[in-house]
C-alpha cells in the first residue's frame, strides 16, 4: 500500500470522460502510479474503470479526488465522498482534497476536516488535504481540529506562475506542495528559454518543466492521453538540470496565473 503522495502523476482535468479510462490505463501501464481527478472533473468513472483495467494492483496505485467548495458542509461532503467512491468503483479513495476553499470561510474548515475524519472511519478515504488554498488558508486548516493529518495542498505552479511564497510557505509548514498546470496552459512547449534548455540536453521543454518542478521537491501532475507523449512525461524524472538552467527558468516567473474563479480566494 503506497503510503506518501507519488511525486509524479498523470492529471485528467479536461480529459473527455470517452478517452479517460484508456489514458490511466496506459499511464498505469508504464509506471505511473498516481492518478488525480475530482468530482467536478465528471470523469471519476472512467479513472476508476482505467485503475481496474490496468492490471496494476489496486495496492499500487495512488488515487485522488475532490470536493467541489459547494460540498463542504458535513452531510455534503460526506454524501460527496460515498458518490465519488461508488463511480470511482476502486474500494477506499487514498486522497480527497477540498478543491477550493470555502469562500469567505462560510463552512468552517474544522466542520470540512472532521467529515474528512469521518469519513476515513466509514471506510471512503485514507487521507485527505487541500487544494487552492493561500498561506493563511492553509495555516488556519492546520491549527484545526484534525489539520495535522493534512497530506498536500495543490495549486497552480508553472515556469510563469512559479507561485514562490505559497511554494516556500506551505513547505515550511510540512505540507506536501502537487502542482497543476505546470505547462502554463501549453505554452511550456514553444517558450524559447525552455526550448533552449530542453535542446542542451536531448530533452523536450516539458520534460525540463517537470523537472524543475521536482528539484523544488513539488509534486507534478502531467496531462497527456498519448502513451508516447505519457512515457516521454514519465522520463522527465531522469533528467537533472544544473543551477543555471533552474535560474534561467525561475527567471520566467511573472506571476501569470491561469485558473482563478469568481469563487477563488484573495491571493
Amino acid at each position: 500500500m503506497i503510503e506518501t503522495i507519488p511525486s509524479f502523476g498523470l492529471g485528467t482535468f479536461r480529459v473527455a470522460a470517452g478517452k479517460t479510462a484508456q489514458s490511466v490505463k496506459s499511464a498505469l501501464q508504464l509506471g505511473y502510479r498516481h492518478i488525480d481527478t475530482a468530482q467536478y472533473y465528471d470523469n471519476e468513472a472512467e479513472v476508476g474503470q482505467g485503475v481496474r483495467d490496468s492490471g496494476i494492483p489496486r495496492e499500487d496505485v495512488w488515487v485522488t479526488t475532490k470536493v467541489w467548495w459547494e460540498r463542504l458542509r458535513r452531510d455534503d461532503l460526506i454524501a460527496s465522498l460515498k458518490e465519488s467512491h461508488r463511480k470511482l468503483g476502486i474500494g477506499t479513495i487514498d486522497l480527497a482534497l477540498v478543491h477550493w476553499p470555502s469562500p469567505d470561510s462560510v463552512v468552517p474548515i474544522g466542520e470540512t476536516l472532521a467529515a474528512f475524519q469521518e469519513a476515513q472511519q466509514l471506510g471512503l478515504i485514507r487521507h485527505y488535504g487541500v487544494s487552492n488554498f493561500t498561506a493563511p488558508l492553509l495555516e488556519e486548516a492546520l491549527a484545526a481540529p484534525g489539520g495535522d493529518a493534512i497530506v498536500t495542498n495543490q495549486f497552480e505552479v508553472s515556469p510563469f506562475l512559479a507561485n514562490r511564497a505559497l511554494v516556500e510557505a506551505t513547505q515550511k509548514l510540512g505540507v506536501k506542495v502537487t502542482a497543476y498546470m505546470p505547462l502554463g496552459e501549453g505554452r511550456a512547449h514553444t517558450d524559447p528559454t525552455l526550448a533552449d534548455i530542453a535542446k542542451k540536453h536531448g530533452a523536450t521543454p516539458a520534460q525540463v518543466t517537470f523537472a524543475w518542478l521536482l528539484s523544488r521537491e513539488i509534486v507534478v501532475l502531467s496531462a497527456s492521453t498519448n502513451p508516447e507523449h505519457q512515457q516521454v512525461n514519465w522520463d522527465a524524472q531522469k533528467l537533472t538540470l544544473d543551477a543555471d538552467d533552474i535560474a534561467r527558468i525561475d527567471a520566467l516567473d511573472e506571476g501569470k496565473r491561469h485558473a482563478n474563479p469568481p469563487f477563488a480566494p484573495t491571493w
